[in-house]
C-alpha cells in the first residue's frame, strides 16, 4: 500500500520552481548577470542578487548569443537596490537570483582543478546546470567525478547553474574580503584569477535572520522542525551527509499565508562520495570531519583517528536538527557560547539538556530529546521523527483510537490522500500544510510509521 501512495504523491513533491526555467540556454557566464548588492559571506564564499536583465531573449540551441550578444557583467551603485520601509523578508523581485562566488586560494585556475576541489557545492546542482562549461569541458565523464548526485527535494538548495569565470571586482569586495582577491584587483590579494560561480534562486532570508525578528508559535515551529527532518531524510536517503547544518545554513520563503518554507543550503562542508556513502574511514588527524564544531554530533566530534576507525553519519544531522529546534522553538541553541550555560557536544549529558517551554506539546519534547542522544543507535533517525511529528500535527483522529489496526491507519492515510489532492488543486499550491502532507506521503513506509505510532502511544501513556 505505501507504493501506491509515493506513485501518487512523489510525483508531486517537486521543489521550487527554477527561475531560469524558460531560458535553458542563458545563465552560463558571468557577463549575461547584473550584479547587485551582497547578501551574505562566510568562509569561502561571498553571495550577492543578481538578474539577467535580458532573459526574455532566448539564445541558440548551441550557446550561441543572439545578435547583439549581451553587454559586460553590470553593477549597482550601492543603495540602489534598497529597500522600501516596512519590506523586511519581502522577496527581491528585481533580483530573483542569488550568484555565489566561491573564494579560490588553492585550486589554480583551470576549470578541471576548480570542479576538483569544490565538487561538493554541486552535490544538489540540476542536470542542466552544468551544461554549459562542464558538460563541454567534462565530455562524457561525470562533471563531478566520485561526487553523488541529490535529486531535488523542496526543502533542499538547487544550484541552477554552474560556471567559471575570471573573478571581478564586486561591491563590497575591499570592505569584506580583500585578501581573497587575486594580485590583479588586490596587490596584497593571495586568490587565484578564476573561481566557481553558483547561481540559486535568492531567498528573502535566512533561518537566523527570520528567528532574530520573528517568534513563531509552537504549531508553526513544529512544521519549521519538520521540514529540517524531511530535508535531512532525503539526504541519508542518497548516502549524503550536510555536516554543517546551522540557521545561517538554512533559508526561507514564505507561503501565501505567511508560513516559512525552509530550505537547506550550502553543500560545501558534506560527506557525498560515491565509494563511502555515510561512513568516513577516520584514519588520520588531517581526514575532514566536517564543518561547524559546535554543532557536531557526539559520535563525529570524539571520534578517534586510527586504523580501522570509521565515523558513521547516519545519524548526525538528525542531531543537528535536534539543537536547532531549540533555536526555533526561541530558546538559545543549547550547544552556542552562551556562558556557563553553554554545552559542548564532546561531553554533555542528556539531563544536561535545558527544559522546553510548558506550552511545547510532549511529542515534540520527546523528538527532540530523542534527536539529541548521545549514542546514536538511541537517536531517532529523520525519518521516523519526521513521521511522528507528521501525526501529532494531522493524525490526532488515528491516534484516539484506543486499538488502532492496519486497516484504520490505511483509511486515514487515503483520507489524508484525498484532501491533499483536493487541496493542491482548488487552494494556493504555495500552502506548507498541504506540501508538508505530500512530503509525508511521497516518503510513506509501513515499518516507520508504525514505529513512529508506537512512539507517540508510549509516550502519551506514560505522561497519562
Amino acid at each position: 500500500v505505501s507504493s501506491s501512495f509515493q506513485t501518487v504523491f512523489v510525483g508531486k513533491n517537486k521543489p521550487q520552481k527554477d527561475p531560469l526555467s524558460s531560458f535553458r540556454w542563458q545563465g552560463f557566464k558571468l557577463e549575461e548577470y547584473l550584479i547587485g548588492q551582497p547578501i551574505g559571506k562566510g568562509c569561502s564564499a561571498a553571495v550577492y542578487e543578481a538578474a539577467i536583465p535580458f532573459a526574455g531573449r532566448r539564445r541558440g540551441p548551441a550557446g550561441s548569443d543572439p545578435p547583439g550578444g549581451q553587454g559586460p557583467t553590470r553593477q549597482l551603485a550601492p543603495g540602489s537596490a534598497g529597500e522600501e520601509p516596512g519590506e523586511k523578508h519581502q522577496p527581491k523581485e528585481a533580483f530573483p537570483l542569488a550568484i555565489k562566488m566561491m573564494w579560490n586560494i588553492s585550486a589554480g585556475s583551470s576549470s578541471e582543478a576548480i570542479l576538483d576541489a569544490m565538487g561538493r557545492e554541486l552535490v544538489p546542482a540540476t542536470g542542466v546546470a552544468l551544461a554549459g562549461e562542464y558538460g563541454a569541458v567534462s565530455g562524457h565523464r561525470n562533471p563531478v567525478l566520485g561526487k553523488k548526485k541529490l535529486r531535488p527535494h523542496p526543502n533542499i538548495i538547487q544550484v541552477i547553474r554552474a560556471f567559471t569565470s575570471s573573478v571581478p571586482l564586486l561591491p563590497g569586495a575591499f570592505a569584506d574580503y580583500p585578501d581573497v582577491l587575486p594580485l590583479s584587483l588586490n596587490p596584497r590579494g593571495i586568490g587565484h584569477s578564476r573561481t566557481l560561480f553558483l547561481v540559486m534562486k535568492n531567498y528573502p532570508c535566512t533561518l537566523r535572520q527570520y528567528l532574530c525578528e520573528s517568534r513563531p508559535d509552537v504549531d508553526l515551529a513544529t512544521m519549521m522542525i519538520l521540514q529540517l527532518l524531511e530535508g535531512v531524510d532525503h539526504l541519508v536517503r542518497h548516502g549524503i551527509a550536510h555536516r554543517d547544518l546551522k540557521s545561517d545554513n538554512i533559508l526561507v520563503e514564505f507561503d501565501s499565508a505567511g508560513c516559512p518554507w525552509l530550505v537547506i543550503t550550502d553543500f560545501g562542508c558534506c560527506l557525498a562520495d560515491e565509494r563511502l556513502g555515510l561512513r568516513l574511514p577516520f584514519t588520520s588527524a588531517y581526514v575532514d570531519r566536517g564543518g561547524n564544531g559546535c554543532l557536531m554530533a557526539p559520535e563525529v566530534i570524539t571520534a578517534a583517528p586510527g586504523p580501522g576507525t570509521v565515523i558513521n553519519y547516519s545519524k548526525a544531522d538528525a542531531w543537528a536538527v535536534g539543537a536547532i529546534a531549540y533555536e526555533i522553538l526561541g530558546l538559545a541553541n543549547p550547544f552556542y557560547g552562551h556562558g556557563d550555560s553553554t554545552l559542548e557536544s564532546r561531553s554533555y549529558r542528556e539531563e544536561e539538556l535545558p527544559s522546553l517551554p510548558c506550552h511545547v506539546p510532549l511529542e515534540v519534547k520527546q523528538v527532540i530529546k530523542m534527536l539529541l542522544q548521545r549514542d546514536p543507535n538511541k537517536r531517532l533517525s529523520a525519518r521516523v521523527a519526521a513521521n511522528v511529528l507528521h501525526l501529532s500535527l494531522w493524525g490526532e483522529s488515528v491516534l484516539a483510537c484506543r486499538s488502532l489496526k492496519p486497516d484504520q491507519m490505511v483509511t486515514w492515510l487515503l483520507c489524508q490522500s484525498a484532501a491533499a489532492l483536493l487541496m493542491d488543486g482548488l487552494v494556493d499550491k504555495s500552502r506548507v500544510e498541504t506540501k508538508m502532507k505530500m512530503c509525508f506521503l511521497a516518503n510513506l513506509e509501513f515499518e516507520d510509521l508504525w514505529a513512529a505510532i508506537f512512539l507517540l502511544l508510549a509516550w502519551r501513556s506514560r505522561s497519562g
